[in-house]
């Protein structure tokens, strides 16, 4: 989305990390790198061609070995980002495929990469997972790295730059942004990546703005054109003209006092002024972010998604190895609890080898438990390493995309093969873990009050709700704006089923977006919920928002929301309501 103001240009795109930066434009990767034709290969030069492609990968991967042994201090809780990029260099979808393209199309180096890079980037798309999808983005910067060898194409040196800048790129991999000196670089931009991606999860800890998934800003921007960088709304303007330029100092200003008293106050606890505890967790997916968890004191992991284990192996990881990372995870944690959601992923992306029957609509179809119970090997496997984990901390185990009871009734019978084959085996486990369920799907929702009584507790993911609640795909543009946690009918499911849970006496969570979001707490808080986990980056600013709530207000506030009809009405309702007490909203800094 693109609109002209004077010399203006504002581009949309992704936040990447939250923040304002102003300054001027530093193109690192204006031209990216040159692929040479495609050109056949004789017989006798197939052997010399995989050579050569072997040795770009040594060089890529030594290169990439040397930014690791420089990382700075600051970056190390982001070390095993940049290990997971030394791994996909002798990955065997990318490298093994790449050899055996060249030996049987016969076609040089360049083009067999390029070739399987594209299919491996068409296959992750295939996955309905916002984050999954986002991983095929470390496989194509690894490729882009291999590339650049091959062709002999100089290097970023993000390091070397030494102005006061902001960086346009048309992408910047984990071991690129790892580069970033904060005294120098301002925030960058990027027509590749997304909010979820692994340079996304670095900008975040160095602290400074990004958007991503701009398409074409190196394109846009020339060096030394004047930047606005708006990392909490996606958005970056381009020569902006002296109005904006004066708004957005001020915004500046008011974002840099605002997160200075965050973190002045992010060790303090989240309780209403009427002295209600509010517990909120975090979501993570990556064991380096367990490290983030730690500057908000003593908290929960409310939503550890595996999945990423399972593509970063490409293939079903063994019992052991699943045993190790679940092992490493709660330790790391301990005493604090971790709930691991059970994988949540079509089986044919785990194993591009599986033969599963191709699916119109993958979010409708065989994935998350249904996988699991149709594949009762995989999943034992990992119930195994769950159990055996929970030996050495405190673990809870969260299924996803439960939609009847019949469902979790065969989970828990899996369940007990698990058990009994552990007790066979005479290994230690711990069988006394909470299981909870997923209510994601309205189905779930609307009989709540059922599945309770085979569960000690629910978590309600709002991401998918809302998605199956309105009927809508979410990353389809022309239908999106229907994608509200405001609609009438997504609250009035949540209402139900904390009801149901406080009915059952069992514990009620969610571990949905909506949760990190402040101006959807007093609903929240209102119909009932007191436990919260979100993503890292937002657990100072609900926190701060939950010590200016009061309980008896936020009660009175969800009665009359469940009686408005319209999300506007809603939305209106609360920022009048709350308005002495929302905190600056990040997504809107021209509040």
């Amino acid at each position: 989305m693109d609109t002209v103001k004077s010399d203006q240009r504002l581009i949309k795109g992704i936040s990447g990390s939250p923040g304002i930066c102003i300054g001027k434009a530093y193109l690192v990767d204006r031209e990216g790198v040159n692929i040479t034709k495609r050109y056949p290969v004789s017989d006798a030069m197939v052997p010399k061609e995989i050579d050569r492609f072997k040795q770009a990968v040594a060089k890529a991967k030594s290169d990439h070995a040397k930014t690791i042994e420089g990382l700075d201090e600051d970056l190390v809780e982001n070390l095993n980002i940049l290990e997971t990029h030394m791994i996909l260099f002798k990955d065997k979808m990318l490298y093994g495929k790449t050899i055996d393209t060249i030996a049987e199309d016969k076609i040089n180096a360049e083009w067999a990469l390029r070739k399987v890079s594209r299919n491996v980037k068409a296959m992750f798309e295939q996955i309905d997972d916002p984050y999954l999808q986002s991983r095929v983005v470390d496989i194509i910067q690894v490729s882009d790295k291999i590339m650049a060898c091959l062709v002999g194409a100089q290097d970023i040196k993000i390091s070397d730059i030494n102005k006061r800048v902001i960086l346009v790129a048309h992408d910047l991999s984990p071991a690129d942004a790892s580069q970033i000196q904060l005294e120098r670089i301002k925030g960058f931009v990027t027509d590749r990546g997304g909010k979820d991606s692994h340079t996304s999860i670095i900008a975040k800890s160095l602290k400074i703005p990004s958007v991503l998934g701009l398409g074409n800003a190196t394109r846009r921007v020339n060096n030394d054109d004047i930047l606005i960088v708006d990392g909490s709304t996606g958005t970056l303007i381009v020569n902006p003209d002296e109005d904006t330029l004066f708004e957005y100092e001020e915004k500046l200003l008011r974002f840099e006092a605002y997160h200075a008293d965050l973190e002045r106050e992010s060790h303090l606890p989240s309780i209403t002024r009427d002295g209600v505890e509010i517990d909120l967790m975090a979501n993570i997916e990556l064991l380096e972010e367990v490290m983030a968890t730690k500057n908000f004191g003593p908290i929960d992991i409310g939503l550890f998604r595996s999945e990423f284990f399972y593509l970063e192996k490409k293939r079903y990881p063994t019992e052991e190895e699943l045993l190790l990372h679940y092992k490493e995870l709660v330790e790391l944690m301990n005493p604090q609890s971790v709930t691991i959601r059970t994988l949540d992923i079509n089986g044919d992306k785990v194993n591009p080898h599986l033969s599963t029957a191709e699916e119109a609509n993958p979010a409708l179809g065989l994935r998350a438990v249904r996988f699991c119970i149709e594949n009762q090997d995989v999943f034992i496997t990992q119930l195994k390493a769950i159990l055996r984990a929970a030996a050495f901390g405190n673990i809870k185990l969260l299924i996803p995309m439960i939609s009847c009871v019949e469902e979790i009734l065969q989970v828990k019978a899996i369940m007990n093969k698990a058990v009994i084959e552990l007790e066979t085996e005479e290994k230690i486990f711990n069988k006394d873990i909470p299981l909870g369920i997923m209510i994601e799907v309205p189905s779930a929702a609307i009989i709540a009050d059922q599945l309770a009584r085979h569960v000690d507790f629910f978590s309600i993911g709002t991401n998918d709700l809302i998605q199956y609640s309105m009927a809508i795909d979410r990353r389809n543009r022309r239908v999106s704006h229907l994608y509200q946690a405001f609609n009438p009918s997504v609250l009035r499911l949540i209402q139900q089923t904390c009801q149901a849970g406080q009915n059952n006496g069992i514990d009620v969570f969610m571990c949905g977006e909506m949760a990190a979001d402040p101006i959807n707490i007093p609903f929240l808080v209102g119909v009932g919920l007191t436990r919260f986990s979100m993503n890292t980056v937002s657990i100072p600013v609900v926190k701060k928002f939950i010590r200016s709530l009061d309980i008896r207000h936020a009660n009175e506030a969800a009665r009359t929301i469940l009686t408005l009809s319209t999300v506007q009405e809603i939305t209106d309702f609360v920022q009048n309501e709350f308005k002495d007490s929302l905190p600056f909203n990040e997504t809107d800094l021209s509040r």
